[in-house]
């Protein structure tokens, strides 16, 4: 059993790992070698709320198949065991980060003189921007 936060713990069950070969550089060692892990958790099987549910949507994006399974790639280092930690790893965080609920934005309203101190500076930069053109007809 894996800990998420106070209310969350998902089954290691619920993970399916499963390694595959890695792309890119690498040699004979990417040739033969399946490193690459690819970690699927459906999301199904975790009573999520329903806002932190919207969140971790969010937060996976692509990463989030229609049927509500996560698909993550771990392909950071050359070993089965590395990886299988990394893809465990990343998928920890995003639960972690999709169960804290941001704090709500209390508006707030300029103060008296932060709208002097504007108006002011608007004058000024006013008075500046006249005082570049040549003399007028009227003068």
């Amino acid at each position: 059993m894996l800990r998420v936060s106070r209310d969350l713990v998902i089954d290691e069950n619920d993970i399916e790992i499963v390694f595959v070969r890695a792309s890119g550089p690498g040699g004979q060692n990417v040739n033969k070698v399946s490193t690459a892990a690819q970690l699927r958790f459906d999301t199904n099987k975790i009573n999520l709320p329903a806002d932190a549910a919207q969140r971790l949507a969010r937060l996976a994006g692509s990463r989030m198949t229609k049927d509500g399974v996560i698909v993550i790639q771990a392909v950071r280092f050359r070993s089965q065991e590395r990886n299988r930690a990394d893809a465990t790893e990343r998928l920890l965080e995003m639960l972690k980060e999709a169960m804290v609920r941001p704090t709500p934005r209390r508006p707030t309203k300029p103060t008296f003189g932060s709208k002097q101190r504007r108006l002011e500076g608007k004058k000024r930069r006013g008075d500046i921007k006249a005082g570049r053109g040549g003399p007028s007809f009227d003068d």
